[in-house]
């Protein structure tokens, strides 16, 4: 059996020595195709035989010959590729894996072939548990830099380099990734006829079969930037990804899938600090027609536009089990401060009620307006003072808070000349009816 064995493998060594020198003969001849045939036919004997070892050195070898031409490199390298999913075991492939990678590394000509190995070889390291490794091993890639890739296989590499640093919890490399893409991109008109490349362009290549479509792609780049900015708790981002989502039309058109959406969007806009951006949202999510599917959460955002007082108790006793219920839904739970932070945002806007409604107020009684007790009114109201979301003064001593802005001398000067504008106006009306009464009265007593 060994000897068997053995001139099988003498066989497979005579017939790669003859290719060889035959590939020797055509390669300094300069003949292309002849070069890139004997090239494949020696990888496909080494196949054939199953012989992997032999396989990896002759790629090397081959790669290596004196003057070698870059479309026999380019052949060899895509002929192999075709070969990593039938290796008999997980060494076998690794192997030929880091084989085609160092023959492939520098050489600009088999790049994306290079971006798609180390892909195989990060998603091989990552299901046998070393995230880290396969992280590192993407972020070697600039594929934006790649002008002959697809733009969907650039979009998906990228988003799977976001993935990967996410997961190993480096949120700051994956936003540095993130940036890579703008948001516009998902929005081209694919539809559109694709120009014809000019001579000297270099030819795009088409994306790969298990490369994910645009509204796809859309989809799972928006997920990762939930991801991203929940774990600094940036609500009114989240709202904007989940927003996003929510104008997919795959998504629109199915109301399994834009309901809990919608539901997202909202609590994640009661839960985002008040600034106009967040206010805006919330007058166009008020406008959604869908909006009267889900008619609790309509109520909710109406409550938050409506210049009342809410009583944060009765919200929460008519939300609680709303609350709750998100983590069934898509996307999970709002948070482990979600609960904590709805308080807060209820508070504040109820403290920008007061602002509207007086000038100035006793801090005992916006304490009872606020169901709080006075240091926590005064300590919420001092942090939106902080944050510069209300301008207001508290006077400690006589424990009164005042609501109206200082205005410098200008303004004060202002409003004094307007009113006397107004005051001249008056009287010159009624000037005007009096003497306009007098005539009439006259006219009267003459007849």
């Amino acid at each position: 059996m060994n000897f068997g064995i053995t001139e099988a493998q003498r066989n497979l060594d005579a017939e790669i020595e003859a290719l060889l020198n035959v590939e020797k003969q055509i390669r300094l001849a300069g003949d292309v195709s002849g070069t890139k045939k004997a090239v494949t036919d020696i990888l496909q004997l080494c196949f054939e035989a199953r012989a992997w070892k032999t396989l990896n050195d002759q790629i090397v070898l081959l790669s290596k010959r004196r003057g070698q031409l870059k479309q026999a490199v380019t052949a060899m390298v895509q002929q192999a590729m075709q070969y990593i999913d039938q290796t008999p075991d997980i060494e076998s492939k690794i192997e030929l894996i880091k084989t085609l990678n160092s023959v492939s590394a520098g050489k600009i000509y088999v790049e994306i072939e290079r971006a798609r190995l180390i892909k195989k070889l990060a998603k091989i390291k990552e299901e046998q548990g070393h995230i880290a490794e396969a992280a590192d091993l993407m972020q070697e890639i600039a594929v934006e830099t790649f002008g002959a890739m697809a733009k969907t296989e650039k979009i998906a590499f990228i988003l799977e380099q976001v993935r990967l640093c996410l997961d190993r919890q480096d949120y700051v490399r994956a936003q540095i990734l993130s940036r890579k893409i703008s948001p516009r991109v998902f929005d081209a008109d694919s539809s559109k006829e694709k120009k014809k490349p000019k001579e000297g362009d270099s030819v795009v290549e088409e994306a790969p079969a298990d490369i994910p479509s645009l509204p796809e792609l859309k989809r799972i780049y928006y997920e990762l930037m939930i991801r991203y900015h929940s774990h600094s708790n940036d609500y009114l981002e989240i709202c904007r990804s989940y927003k996003a989502i929510y104008e997919i039309p795959s998504v629109r058109e199915d109301p399994a899938q834009w309901i809990p959406v919608l539901r997202k969007i909202c609590w994640y806009l009661v839960l985002s600090p008040h600034d106009p951006m967040q206010s805006s949202l919330l007058n166009s999510t008020l406008e959604d027609k869908n909006l009267s599917e889900i008619p609790n959460f309509r109520l909710l955002l109406k409550q938050l536009v409506t210049m009342e007082v809410i009583q944060w108790i009765s919200l929460w006793n008519m939300f609680k089990d709303e609350f709750e219920n998100e983590k069934n839904m898509l996307g999970g739970s709002l948070g482990d401060k979600a609960a904590e932070d709805l308080r807060q945002r209820i508070i504040e806007h109820n403290i920008l009620v007061v602002s509207k409604y007086y000038s100035r107020i006793t801090l005992k009684r916006l304490a009872e307006l606020l169901c709080l007790s006075v240091q926590e009114a005064e300590k919420h109201l001092s942090d939106m003072v902080v944050s510069k979301s209300l301008v207001a003064k508290i006077d400690r001593p006589m424990g009164v808070v005042c609501f109206q802005t200082a205005k410098d001398s200008n303004d004060i000067l202002n409003s004094w000349s307007m009113n006397l504008e107004k005051l001249l106006d008056l009287v010159e009306k009624s000037c005007h009816q009096i003497h306009k009464e007098t005539m009439v009265h006259k006219a009267a007593l003459k007849v």
